[in-house]
């Protein structure tokens, strides 16, 4: 703790955001079928995700539903893709908050001003981002290691209104399942289920559900 001015946040963060897994730059895509379970109800189809990341989905009628895959599906492949950290966070400078058990916790300054992380164990467990208007926190529980990188499997995600900093929507609590597609070292989603309060303050689960999934040539 007497040392907390030598710890450099932007070296630790930089460490941690380079054992993140991402898809190699050769990505083609791959299809599938999608499964969408909610209230005892099953929704069955078909998708295709092209190396643009942009998911068709088929033989579901449902447009909200297929809204949802799409974004489950769109949301998990933008996190795989390889941009390096100069090309990110060349502009951004970060600083020390707190150093504990929990984790170095630091806070961002220059062009991503405001943003907050937490690193533990050489993971980015914590992320406090402004997107959109909104700022997106998230706390990831645990990690699966893949041999390439890590990916966040048990965490939580809310939005919190900028200017009140309180909660503006329901928190979120998903828990993801992995697979080694082809074993050509892409591993991809083969299961969401994010479970919340509804309006009625009733719990509730949704779960996305992938399977016989191969890549795309």
């Amino acid at each position: 703790m007497d040392n907390l001015k030598k710890i450099n946040c932007k070296e630790i963060f930089r460490k941690a955001y380079e054992r993140r897994y991402t898809w190699r730059n050769d990505f083609k895509g791959y299809q599938g079928k999608c499964i969408f379970l909610r209230n005892n109800i099953i929704h069955e189809g078909s998708f295709v995700l092209g190396k643009d990341f942009k998911p068709n989905i088929q033989k579901i009628e449902d447009e909200n539903i297929v809204k949802s895959i799409a974004s489950q599906l769109f949301e998990v492949c933008i996190h795989r893709v390889k941009r390096e950290f100069e090309s990110v966070h060349s502009e951004n400078n970060f600083n020390l908050l707190k150093n504990s058990e929990s984790g170095i916790l630091m806070n961002v300054s220059g062009k991503n001003q405001g943003d907050k992380y937490r690193v533990k164990n050489d993971c980015i467990d914590m992320v406090y981002r402004k997107i959109h208007g909104s700022i997106i926190e998230i706390f990831v529980e645990e990690f699966l290691d893949t041999g390439m990188g890590f990916l966040s499997k048990k965490y939580s995600s809310q939005q919190i209104d900028p200017n009140t900093l309180k909660a503006k929507s329901q928190k979120l609590e998903y828990e993801d399942e992995f697979v080694n597609i082809d074993k050509k070292d892409y591993w991809i989603l083969s299961s969401r289920t994010i479970k919340y309060l509804n309006q009625n303050q009733e719990k509730e689960t949704q779960k996305f559900v992938f399977k016989d999934t191969c890549l795309l040539n």
